[in-house]
């Protein structure tokens, strides 16, 4: 296990118990939460995105943002609906953030998941073509944005513009160099890990997996990962791809912890229904750092998976995330091999 990070839903609300209850706090906790992060020696700041709810929705002011108070750790999202995206736009977006982060952001990407509104995408004015699925468009938005990360040029330039250009055809700006051998795909099945390594991206792989082979999650999602690894290798990709899993953790250390999670302690695989088939849902773990010790040893997706994600519970506000974040890396870290 080389890096571990967080991962925040980035929720809000004005329950009682939340300490998040507006999207100005959202977002600026989670930026406070990335800084606080950093500082107790965590490797990664991570963001899920969704669409007309009240959680993160806008991933590149953020990470801007947050790039600019840090000057560590990774930045990146897990995932972006790429349904919803422009990707020459999005190109821009991505370019700018990751040059006021000097190259830290790792963005993941993909088709999406089960959203708050029916066909939310249409809304923001992307429609299937004829004969094709969302999940085509989101692929096609993907591969356009591939294309102009790159950095070659593609647009005719005006014969008379308002500024001198440079010769030949115009990219967009800003470019980042190196930031498509960054970008992740969030891969809910086996085949579409394959088909991740084909497209030489990065893999992200959750607590959740949309189908279901009767075995434990942790091993039908190092399966995953093994056929990822295995497709790279075939495809000829010459750089060492990343993979990540993400998990809840929770070590009991104190009082606090104990009354908020000490429930969770006996945890186990769930299985569900999704998008019309079974799913498998992933644990959470929690308990006395020996016990995770020994319950985290035998994850056998961790074990193959070089970055860790904690999914954090956000709505408890800045400080008692950073502080799971800092009983993970110096209760349970060194045990994994972190580093």
């Amino acid at each position: 296990m080389k890096k571990i990070g967080f991962l925040s839903f980035g929720h809000w609300s004005a329950g009682p118990h939340s300490m998040v209850r507006s999207a100005a706090d959202a977002l600026l906790q989670s930026i406070e939460l990335a800084v606080a992060a950093e500082e107790v020696g965590a490797d990664g700041a991570y963001y899920r995105i969704h669409h007309f709810a009240q959680q993160l929705a806008s991933p590149f002011p953020l990470l801007a943002a947050a790039g600019a108070r840090t000057s560590r750790i990774e930045l990146g999202t897990a995932v972006i609906d790429m349904r919803y995206e422009n990707p020459l736009y999005m190109a821009e977006d991505a370019g700018a953030a990751d040059l006021i982060s000097a190259g830290r952001l790792q963005l993941g990407i993909s088709r999406g998941s089960p959203e708050q509104v029916i066909d939310g995408f249409r809304y923001f004015g992307h429609v299937p073509p004829e004969g094709t699925s969302d999940a085509d468009m989101a692929r096609e938005h993907t591969a356009v944005f591939l294309e102009v990360l790159k950095g070659k040029g593609f647009a005719q330039p005006n014969p008379r513009p308002m500024f001198p250009n440079p010769p030949g055809l115009l990219r967009v700006e800003p470019h980042s160099p190196g930031l498509r051998d960054r970008i992740w795909w969030g891969a809910g099945t086996r085949a579409t890990a394959e088909w991740t390594a084909e497209q030489g991206l990065n893999l992200m792989s959750s607590t959740l997996l949309s189908e279901d082979t009767g075995v434990p999650f942790h091993q039908l999602q190092a399966e995953q990962i093994q056929r990822f690894r295995n497709a790279w290798e075939a495809a000829g990709h010459t750089r060492e791809p990343r993979v990540s899993v993400s998990r809840s953790i929770f070590p009991i250390v104190n009082d606090l912890d104990r009354q908020l999670f000490w429930q969770q302690r006996d945890s186990t695989d769930h299985v569900g229904w999704l998008d019309g088939g079974n799913a498998r849902f992933g644990r959470t773990y929690a308990g006395e750092p020996d016990k995770l010790i020994a319950d985290l040893a035998e994850d056998e997706a961790i074990a193959a998976a070089d970055t860790l994600l904690l999914t954090v519970p956000n709505q408890l506000g800045v400080d008692y995330n950073a502080h799971v974040i800092e009983s993970v890396l110096t209760h349970l870290a060194p045990e994994l091999g972190w580093r």
